[in-house]
């Protein structure tokens, strides 16, 4: 097929289905280089067209706890005492670069959680 820049989303639609469909295709292979050319096309499309809002790293942090079933004080020894940790929680106190970096860590989280949230 011959593609083109993707301009709608039937066309995105199109392009993601045969994206899917090539994606164990053999690198070198004519399946493997229309594969290379869609992801391209994909990804230029999202890039203007898909935007995925910003994320609360606070909010991050307290699904986090609530998944692995921890209690602020299970973070005392990353972000500090109670009162740092109950500061934090509430969004009385901004996280600072250390503390991101400790709980980045801890939760194995992307660094794009923190980002424009330390002080």
């Amino acid at each position: 097929m011959n593609w083109k820049v993707i301009k709608t989303k039937a066309q995105y639609k199109k392009a993601v289905t045969r994206t899917i469909e090539l994606f164990n295709a053999s690198s070198g292979s004519p399946e493997g280089d229309e594969l290379d050319l869609l992801l391209v096309l994909v990804k230029d499309y999202e890039d203007k067209h898909i935007f995925l809002p910003e994320l609360d790293p606070i909010d991050v942090i307290k699904l986090k706890m609530e998944e692995r079933g921890l209690k602020a004080k299970d973070l005392e020894p990353i972000i500090g005492t109670k009162g740092h940790v109950s500061s934090i929680l509430s969004g009385r106190r901004e996280l600072t670069l250390k503390m991101a970096q400790k709980l980045k860590d801890f939760f194995q989280l992307p660094s794009d959680v923190f980002m424009h949230h330390t002080a």
